[in-house]
């Protein structure tokens, strides 16, 4: 069995844009440009690079939200594309997405149980009670209560959304999570606290994550592996450690001396 849960190789996203005085002409916009990226079993995938970079498209097209126009993505040695209807909609359980802001990504007229529970129901997991029971289960595993269930999103803080988003991804129980910069609408003071869980939960539940994030603070903590991103491409992957001791690319070095902080590395 392979080490990977995720390959993808060859991924290219074209957007036509208008163009001219007139919006008649139309200019083209490489989003993927032959991106080739693997994800470990049980380990975390860090995708970096400044905003535009094509890091969000890139989890779009892994989870097919988005079509390709070339290129193939396998998820368990099965090339996602190749899957008819209901074939994909069983994969999607398994392929789940915490999305980068809290306050635009849970809807306000749905109370939280309903919120966590939706793709329980899409899914046809368990009876009604059953349902209940893991949603408790759930939010009381991200440090929420089960009393939250009855509540509404605007009822709770930043952080209690997010929360609230890694329950509505993990009750499924997956087995890779696309987290697209889970706490960069978040404080800072909050920021650890989710990144903590989110660790936990990978260790408890031997989750992979594809980890998007401009923030290489951030992503040192996170990630065992790094894809670095630039124009559509990946420039660089490699080891966190051997990354950012020794990056090979002048991007890479680039983005790296931009962190408060960090010692200069030379060019």
């Amino acid at each position: 069995m392979s080490d990977f849960i995720l390959t993808a190789k060859g991924l290219t996203k074209i957007y036509k844009q208008r163009s001219g005085k007139f919006g008649f002409g139309s200019t083209t916009i490489k989003a993927l440009d032959d991106v080739a990226v693997s994800v470990r079993q049980g380990r975390t995938l860090a995708v970096v690079g400044e905003s535009g970079s094509g890091k969000s498209t890139l989890a779009r097209c892994l989870l097919q939200l988005q079509p390709l126009d070339a290129g193939e993505v396998h998820f368990e040695g099965r090339n996602l594309a190749g899957l008819n209807g209901s074939e994909l909609r069983a994969a999607r359980r398994h392929l789940q997405m915490v999305f980068q802001d809290p306050f635009a990504s849970l809807n306000p007229r749905m109370k939280v149980g309903d919120i966590v529970g939706e793709g329980l129901l899409i899914h046809k997991l368990g009876n009604a009670s059953e349902r209940r029971e893991r949603v408790v289960r759930m939010l009381q595993r991200v440090g929420l209560l089960a009393t939250d269930m009855e509540k509404y999103p605007h009822e709770f803080s930043g952080g209690q959304r997010q929360r609230i988003g890694i329950a509505r991804a993990l009750v499924l129980e997956p087995k890779l999570v696309v987290c697209d910069e889970p706490v960069s609408a978040l404080d800072v003071s909050i920021q650890a606290q989710i990144l903590l869980l989110l660790k936990e939960l990978q260790q408890e539940m031997g989750l992979s994550y594809l980890f998007i994030s401009h923030d290489l603070r951030v992503v040192r903590h996170m990630a065992d592996e790094i894809a670095v991103m630039h124009r559509g491409r990946v420039v660089e992957q490699g080891d966190v450690a051997r990354i950012y001791a020794e990056p090979q690319q002048e991007y890479t070095r680039k983005l790296l001396n931009s962190i408060p902080g960090q010692h200069r590395l030379a060019h």
